[in-house]
């Protein structure tokens, strides 16, 4: 029987955390699965739209992945989603899978849960994360993207596992969720805090970590915590380069196989 993994994210269009985050990932799964066809797509059409059209570039969407891999004779095929958590970027993807098996029953597919999908997850991403000692007027804010789905509230969740964990100076904020940086600069200005170091909580580090967090525009969080008197600096290390938390991913996928 011909197995294949089909790694599964949102995508990006910039080139340098694509290499480092997602194919990072995707080495890292071919290396502990040999006997495997690894194979890559993403799930915003979007990205697979303007990498084609920009740079020539050619991803499958889930759809379009799974009938290649059922054309070249693939019948078991394992599915480990790189989303964040069990938004609507996964359930597209889930919903994807269910069509093509409507209609492809004798293909037998497993889907591997994103990152942060039970509470067991939490503290595995934080102790991932190897959150350095910060001093007292110090602070860490982490952007993720945000959703008006109901899994929004897992970024929440995961700033209260850090509060549990003793890290009571790294929050949590939202590009498109409920809750953003102007909710965390209050509390950060109640807690003294006079440095704040900008993290991406996302797969990789495009277009938000580059122009909405770390950008000069007006509106970005770095500008935002300046005019507001902090000392900013900004990380540009998405996720998935971080190998602690590719295994996570790794892991996930393990449970299936």
């Amino acid at each position: 029987m011909k197995k294949a993994i089909l790694v599964v994210s949102f995508g990006t269009t910039y080139e340098k955390t694509r290499k480092k985050c997602i194919e990072g990932v995707e080495n890292r799964i071919r290396s502990r699965f040999s006997d495997f066809e690894v194979r890559r797509a993403f799930t915003s059409q979007m990205v697979i739209n303007k990498l084609k059209n920009r740079d020539g570039i050619v991803v499958d969407n889930v759809s379009e992945a799974l009938n290649r891999l059922k054309k070249d004779g693939f019948e078991q095929i394992y599915i480990q989603s790189l989303h964040i958590i069990p938004g609507h970027e996964f359930e597209k993807l889930i919903g994807q899978v269910h069509e093509f098996e409507e209609v492809n029953k004798s293909i037998h597919i497993s889907i591997g849960r994103p990152l942060l999908f039970d509470e067991g997850d939490y503290e595995k991403v934080i102790n991932a994360l190897k959150i350095e000692d910060l001093r007292e007027d110090e602070a860490v804010v982490y952007m993720g993207h945000g959703t008006d789905h109901i899994s929004d509230k897992y970024y929440d969740m995961l700033q209260q596992s850090f509060r549990k964990k003793g890290f009571q100076r790294i929050y949590i904020g939202t590009v498109e969720g409920k809750k953003t940086i102007e909710d965390i600069i209050p509390v950060l200005k109640e807690e003294k805090i006079d440095k704040v170091t900008l993290k991406p909580f996302m797969l990789v580090a495009g277009d938000h970590a580059t122009n909405d967090m770390a950008g000069d525009g007006e509106n970005s969080w770095k500008s935002i915590l300046l005019k507001e008197g902090f000392q900013v600096e900004t990380c540009m290390t998405g996720l998935g380069e971080n190998e602690r938390i590719q295994e996570l991913f790794i892991s996930n996928l393990e449970n299936m196989i």
